[in-house]
C-alpha cells in the first residue's frame, strides 16, 4: 500500500527486463536525428529541464536520483492533488507511522533549489503530455495506480459494496473519497482479496477506536468507527495459504490485535507441513505462523485473551466471489455467494479452478481488495489496458523518445516502498544514460516558464511546496489539541482559504 504499507497484489508486470535492441550509441543518435556534436553542445552548455508527473514515492525517488546524479538538472514535480506524497499520505495505514517517515526524505528533495513542486495540476486535463514534452527535455510519468480492479460479478453495484482503495482513501483523508460514508451498522464484513491492503482494512475495522485516537486517521472516519457494529471480518482468497499475498508483519498484527480472535480452518492447512520445506524462507515463515495459529493449542494466556475477545477475523481460503446477494428489497448487500475452488498447476502457475460447489456468506459490507490499476493519462501515451501499465523497456516508453515512466504505472501495483525506490532509480539511470548518449533534444528548453503561461491562461493556480508547508503547519497545529500528529485537511476549499485564496 502496506505503501501502504502499500504492498498489495502481484500482477504480471510489463517485461521491463526485456533487453533493448542492440544498437550502438551513434546508431541511436542517428535514429533520433541527433549528431554527436549536438550532444557535446547539450552536455556542456544546457541545463536539462526534466518534469516528473506524480509526487508519490515513485515521483520523489525519481527526482531525488536525477538531482543527485546530474548537478545541473532542474526537476519539476507535477501533482493533481493540492498536497504531495501520494500513497504515503493517502495509502499507508494510520497506525503505521514509521512507514511515513520517508516523507522527511521527500521534503529534503523538494527543498532543493533545483526542484519545484507544482500541485493542483492535473496532467491530461490542465496540461497535456505533448505540451510537457515540448517544454522539457524529458518527461517521467510516475502517477501510480489510482483505480481499482472491478470484481465483474452480479450485484457489485449494490449499496454496501465498495473498493478497499476507496475505503483506505476515506479513512486517510483523500478528498475525493470523503463522501463515501460507509455503513458499518452490520455485524459482518467481507473483504475480497488477501493482500496487505485487505489486512490493513480488516485491522482498521476491528481495532478498538481508542487505539486509533493518537494516529493521523481523520476525525470523521474515527467518529464512524466509534459507532461501528462490525464484529466479524472475513478475508477471502481464491487460492490457499501458500499463495496468500500478505506479509508476515501484517499477519502478526492481526493475530495480536487487541480484543479479537482469529478463525482459521485447520483443514485448509492439511499437507502443508511437508510442502513448506521447499519454499523460500519468507514464505516458509509466513506459512509456519499460519499453521501454528490454525492448528496448535494456544497457551493459557492466549486462551483467556481469545475467550474475552468481542470481535473476530477469519481467513477463508479456496473461495472465489460469484455474486453479491441483495436484501429482500434489493436496496443493499445481504451476503456474498462464493464458489469453492481447488488448485491446479505448480509453482507460479498454480491457479484456482471452481469445484462446482458454492456457499453463501451473510454480510452487510463487501470490500473489494483484488488489486489497483493505473489509468491512461493522455491519448498520446501508449497504454496496455490488460496489464494496466505504460509499455516500456527499462522505463523508456516504447516508441516515444524522451518519455519515461517509473513506479506502478511502469511495473503494475506490486512491491513495497523500497521496491519502488529501486525501480525509480533504474528509470532515472536510463534517462541519464540517454542524456549522456545525446538521445534527448539538444539546446535549451523553457521548462516551467512555458507551462506556467499555459496554466495561467487556463485559470489553473499551481500549489508550491511552501504553500504545502503552510497547510502542513495547520494540520499539525489542529492535531496537537487531541494528541494527534496532525488532523488532515480534507476540504480543498478550506485549503484554499488557509492559503488566502
Amino acid at each position: 500500500m502496506a505503501l501502504c504499507c502499500w504492498r498489495w497484489v502481484r500482477l504480471p508486470a510489463w517485461p521491463r527486463t526485456r533487453p533493448a535492441p542492440a544498437r550502438s550509441t551513434l546508431g541511436r543518435r542517428r535514429r533520433f536525428g541527433l549528431a554527436p556534436a549536438l550532444y557535446q553542445q547539450f552536455s556542456t552548455q544546457t541545463t536539462p529541464q526534466i518534469c516528473v508527473v506524480g509526487s508519490g514515492p515513485a515521483g520523489f525517488y525519481t527526482a531525488q536520483h536525477l538531482l543527485k546524479h546530474h548537478t545541473r538538472a532542474q526537476v519539476d514535480i507535477y501533482e493533481k492533488q493540492l498536497v504531495p506524497f501520494g500513497l504515503v499520505r493517502f495509502g499507508v495505514a494510520p497506525d503505521h507511522p514509521e512507514v511515513k517517515n520517508v516523507i522527511n526524505t521527500f521534503t529534503q528533495t523538494a527543498h532543493s533549489e533545483r526542484c519545484a513542486f507544482r500541485g493542483n495540476v492535473a496532467v491530461g486535463r490542465d496540461v497535456t503530455v505533448p505540451e510537457l514534452r515540448e517544454a522539457y527535455h524529458a518527461v517521467v510519468l510516475s502517477y501510480g495506480a489510482e483505480d481499482h480492479r472491478a470484481l465483474g460479478i452480479p450485484g457489485e453495484e449494490l449499496p454496501g459494496v465498495c473498493s478497499a482503495r476507496a475505503f483506505v482513501g476515506w479513512y486517510n483523508g483523500l478528498p475525493e473519497n470523503q463522501e463515501l460514508a460507509p455503513d458499518l451498522s452490520c455485524d459482518t464484513a467481507v473483504i475480497l482479496g488477501q493482500g496487505n491492503v485487505a489486512l490493513d482494512v480488516a485491522r482498521i475495522l476491528l481495532t478498538p477506536p481508542e487505539h486509533l485516537e493518537k494516529t493521523d486517521i481523520t476525525e470523521a472516519a474515527l467518529g464512524v468507527l466509534r459507532q461501528s457494529q462490525v464484529k466479524t471480518v472475513w478475508i477471502v482468497g481464491r487460492r490457499g495459504p501458500l499463495q496468500a499475498a500478505f506479509t508476515i508483519k501484517e499477519l502478526r498484527e492481526m493475530i495480536q490485535l487487541p480484543g479479537t480472535r482469529p478463525i482459521l480452518d485447520p483443514a485448509d492447512f492439511l499437507g502443508l507441513q511437508d510442502k513448506i520445506k521447499e519454499v523460500p524462507r519468507p514464505r516458509r515463515r509466513l506459512t509456519e505462523l499460519l499453521l501454528r495459529t490454525a492448528t496448535e493449542k494456544p497457551g493459557v494466556e492466549e486462551v483467556a485473551r481469545r475467550a474475552s475477545a468481542s470481535r473476530a477475523w477469519g481467513l477463508r481460503f479456496f473461495r472465489s466471489p460469484q455474486q453479491v446477494l441483495s436484501s429482500p428489497d434489493g436496496q443493499r448487500v445481504a451476503g456474498i455467494r462464493l464458489a469453492v475452488t481447488r488448485l491446479e498447476g505448480v509453482g507460479e502457475a498454480t491457479h484456482a479452478v471452481p469445484t462446482g460447489e458454492t456457499e453463501d456468506l451473510p454480510c452487510g459490507l463487501v470490500l473489494s481488495s483484488v488489486g489497483y490499476k493505473s489509468r491512461p493519462i493522455d491519448p498520446s501515451v501508449p497504454f496496455d489496458p490488460k496489464l494496466g501499465v505504460i509499455p516500456n523497456t527499462e522505463g523508456r516508453v516504447v516508441d516515444v523518445p524522451g518519455l519515461y515512466c517509473s513506479g506502478w504505472v511502469k511495473t503494475g501495483p506490486t512491491g513495497v516502498i523500497a521496491t519502488t525506490m529501486t525501480d525509480s532509480f533504474l528509470t532515472s539511470q536510463a534517462l541519464l544514460q540517454d542524456l549522456k548518449a545525446g538521445l534527448l533534444p539538444p539546446g535549451p528548453r523553457p521548462g516551467y516558464t512555458a507551462i506556467q503561461a499555459l496554466l495561467s491562461s487556463r485559470g489553473v493556480r499551481p500549489i508550491s511546496f511552501s504553500d504545502w508547508e503552510k497547510l502542513d503547519a495547520a494540520e499539525v497545529s489542529r492535531g496537537q489539541g487531541s494528541g494527534k500528529p496532525r488532523e488532515k485537511l480534507v476540504d480543498s476549499q478550506e485549503m484554499w482559504r488557509l492559503l488566502g485564496h
